[in-house]
């Protein structure tokens, strides 16, 4: 089910980038607070690392992580976050 891993990072406006604490990405993967089941093939592992299935879309991810730890205050307007998927 999780067959890709993914690296979540915290990228700040000088361009530093920082593994999201996985307190973060856990707290996104819990589908009672994304409400789309599309999330729901994701298991969080590790700071800035999030294990996927071949269903979730990185763009769309990205994305509602990003609205989503604005949110709740983790990162603001001026960072984003940077989604890629780990080699095996």
């Amino acid at each position: 089910m999780w067959i890709r891993k993914l690296r979540i990072e915290r990228v700040g406006i000088g361009g530093e980038a920082s593994p999201c604490p996985i307190a973060w990405i856990d707290n996104f993967a819990m589908r009672n607070f994304t409400n789309d089941a599309i999330f729901d093939d994701t298991l969080p592992v590790g700071d800035g690392v999030l294990e996927v299935g071949l269903r979730v879309p990185l763009d769309r991810l990205r994305d509602a992580m990003q609205d989503w730890f604005r949110r709740k205050g983790y990162i603001t307007r001026d960072e984003s976050l940077r989604v890629e998927e780990m080699p095996r």
